[in-house]
């Protein structure tokens, strides 16, 4: 049997570069070989290389996305987009592979640029009927009355970038003073700020998967953050505890089922995804959405594969060969 030649693109421009690069490392490592023949495929604003086995760097061609070796020349077959941020998760590289009719692992351009937004994504998500945060979108450059946003939210409340990933940029907002310092730090990763009430709760995060023509919900995760929030230190530097299944009632939990897989369809969502919420007297409201979510070995979502019976190298091949149609 051909071997398919996937690329698993990774790096990109935003913060997250390194943790994506740590969850493809990850993915390369589990991929099917007797199906897949993967190179990983390092990209940011100013260049795109394939790294081969012997770590050296050659650069991909553009023109058909492909590159050469010893005048050997390898045109990709599929795209495995593990970029968190930009260019992966916004709707921008899913652009370039509709033009060049490459078939890739995440949802199309329009859902990936909805979900990334996550004022716009929340307003999406509303027709599903989830409950949702109030919130306070501010563009750079627009007046700030802080009385008023706190008049609307109540304190304390959340500020984070309106399109970032990884906890960068988010801050919780205890008192008026704290308010414009918050959103300068979330200007630093976005150019809009989105400002949310402070829903008191369980966090719980799920990811969700269409294939084989059903819906398939993973095992919610619990987490309980040794610090105020899931912030990029209970994330990333081990500050939290992260229990799967979540210890929640079987009410709750079909509940959340349901929820999950009216936000997917209603945002017309494609591949893996992962949903934060926050399940307050047994409401769960929607936090955001992941449509590239974290792979290395500790993250949320191979936490759930393995609670589920279903190793790594079966959920990747299930998302390409879904995805692939």
């Amino acid at each position: 049997m051909e071997k398919m030649i996937v690329a698993l693109l990774t790096g990109g421009d935003s913060s997250e570069a390194e943790i994506s690069l740590a969850g493809t490392k990850h993915i390369y490592s589990v991929l099917d070989r007797t199906k897949y023949l993967p190179y990983i495929v390092n990209i940011n604003k100013k260049s795109w290389n394939v790294i081969l086995d012997n770590n050296e760097t050659v650069p991909v061609d553009k023109n058909d996305f492909s590159f050469s070796v010893h005048g050997n020349k390898t045109i990709f077959q599929y795209a495995l987009i593990l970029i968190h941020g930009t260019p992966g998760e916004n709707g921008i590289l899913q652009s370039y592979f509709e033009l060049l009719n490459i078939p890739y692992s995440t949802c199309d351009v329009c859902s990936s640029a909805v979900t990334f937004n996550k004022y716009l994504c929340k307003r999406g998500a509303a027709d599903s009927g989830v409950a949702l945060a109030k919130d306070f979108l501010l563009n750079k450059g627009d007046s700030v009355d802080t009385a008023a946003i706190i008049e609307k939210l109540s304190l304390p409340l959340f500020v984070k970038p309106n399109a970032s990933g990884s906890s960068f940029g988010v801050s919780k907002v205890k008192c008026e003073q704290e308010l414009l310092p918050a959103i300068e730090k979330a200007f630093a990763e976005s150019s809009q700020v989105l400002i949310e009430e402070c829903i008191t709760g369980t966090e719980i995060s799920c990811g969700i998967l269409y294939a084989g023509h059903k819906y398939i919900v993973f095992p919610a995760t619990e987490i309980v953050p040794d610090c105020e929030y899931f912030d990029y230190a209970a994330k990333y530097e081990g500050r939290s505890r992260e229990i799967t299944p979540a210890r929640i009632t079987e009410t709750d939990r079909e509940l959340l089922e349901k929820k999950m897989i009216a936000i997917y369809k209603v945002l017309n969502c494609r591949g893996l995804v992962r949903i934060d919420f926050i399940l307050s007297d047994h409401v769960p409201y929607m936090i955001e959405i992941n449509t590239t979510p974290g792979m290395s070995e500790h993250s949320i979502v191979p936490q759930q594969a393995s609670a589920l019976g279903m190793s790594m190298t079966e959920l990747y091949d299930l998302i390409i060969q879904e995805t692939i149609k």
